[in-house]
């Protein structure tokens, strides 16, 4: 089996996730990843147990500039590394995920005669799938209504592959009756609190703002903490490395006792244990956690991707009433008295959480490997 594709951790997880579904199931599977140099995945994917090559593949502006020049030189080097990829290998079946390497590794495949199956995430899909869909053999999705992309009887409804500790969450949460009429009303562990060095006893909101730091979302708490500093709650606020420097001097020089600042959260299926409510950017595969984890969310899609996927991500929960969004240039208005408002009524955050909570597919790396079983069996 060979997975093509990564960039950033919304395609590498998956894809990790779905080679260990499979391995379950057929311990005999020889896995090969191909992905891009220099990218997140050329770390976590051996840190995983598998082996990966990376190719030179770069992204393509859509403004004018010299690095597209880069762009078409670093694609064509790629397309040949993987066509040799693709011969020595010799898959049963290659699986893309999106990003930078899934298009040349994927059309290398197909060309050969390897049966290709994709995964796209988004509620909007992306080009190099849209482009790959006519010599897919299956087409896994998370949301409904695809068939705007893609050929409809390629399609399969499979949801996003999340971190496993989080599926081990949702299934203790299940096997305990669910998140309850009040969402996060109930008692929240002490060592979970310890890790963020918490107290008991008040309402937990969580900030997502991305590794990096999604500046909308950072500079609206930072320009509201001496209103949250006044309020009878506490905040975990996860503000990425590039912006850590300005919101701690900010907490620490504001005297605010009730905002804990951190760049990254590695311990993530604790955050969400204590959170009463969550902040976060529109992501596919955040959303999909999200739904997992079944707590009310406020929902900030970011308005510098591609078609504007992450609001139609967010329009997708919305609709089924399992969240709150707030576009982009709203947010710094609305974003804090939102959040407020929703952990003051725990009546709507029980109504999100029920809602949200509908939408988790905690067995889907398991559906997608059954998939790529179909087509390596010919079932």
């Amino acid at each position: 089996m060979l997975i093509g594709g990564g960039g950033t951790g919304g395609h590498v997880f998956p894809a990790i996730a779905i080679a260990d579904a499979l391995r379950e199931r057929e311990p005999g599977t020889e896995f090969l990843f191909v992905g891009a140099l220099g990218r997140l995945e050329m770390e976590k994917v051996p840190e995983a147990g598998y082996r990966i090559i990376g190719l030179p593949v770069t992204g393509f502006q859509r403004r004018i500039t010299l690095r597209n020049v880069t762009f078409f030189y670093h694609l064509l080097i790629s397309m040949v590394r993987s066509r040799k990829i693709i011969r020595e290998f010799a898959p049963h079946v290659a699986v893309g995920v999106g990003g930078y390497a899934s298009g040349p590794i994927l059309k290398a495949a197909s060309r050969r005669g390897v049966p290709i199956l994709i995964q796209e995430q988004n509620s909007y899909a992306g080009v190099t799938n849209r482009l790959l869909a006519r010599s897919a053999a299956s087409i896994c999705v998370a949301y409904d209504g695809m068939e705007r992309y893609f050929p409809a009887e390629k399609i399969v409804i499979t949801g996003n592959p999340v971190r496993k500790e989080l599926v081990e969450l949702f299934s203790e949460r299940s096997a305990e009756g669910g998140p309850g009429t009040r969402a996060g009303d109930g008692a929240k562990s002490r060592d979970d609190l310890d890790l963020f060095g918490l107290e008991s006893g008040t309402r937990i909101c969580l900030v997502l703002g991305g590794s990096l730091g999604a500046g909308t979302i950072n500079n609206t708490i930072l320009a509201h903490l001496e209103l949250l500093a006044k309020e009878d709650l506490q905040v975990i606020w996860q503000c990425g490395k590039n912006f850590l420097s300005r919101a701690e001097e900010a907490v620490t020089g504001g005297g605010v006792k009730n905002v804990r600042v951190l760049p990254f959260i590695s311990a993530m299926a604790a955050a969400y244990r204590v959170a009463d409510v969550i902040v976060s950017r529109a992501g596919a595969i955040t959303i999909s956690e999200l739904c997992i984890v079944g707590k009310p969310v406020i929902l900030i899609p970011s308005p510098n991707v591609a078609e504007d996927h992450q609001t139609g991500n967010a329009r997708a929960l919305v609709s089924r009433k399992a969240a709150i969004l707030f576009p982009d240039r709203e947010a710094p208005a609305e974003l804090v008295p939102g959040m407020l408002d929703l952990l003051n009524n725990g009546d709507l955050r029980g109504e999100l959480s029920a809602n949200i909570k509908k939408l988790g597919i905690p067995d889907a790396s398991g559906r997608i490997a059954e998939e790529v079983r179909k087509i390596m069996f010919h079932q």
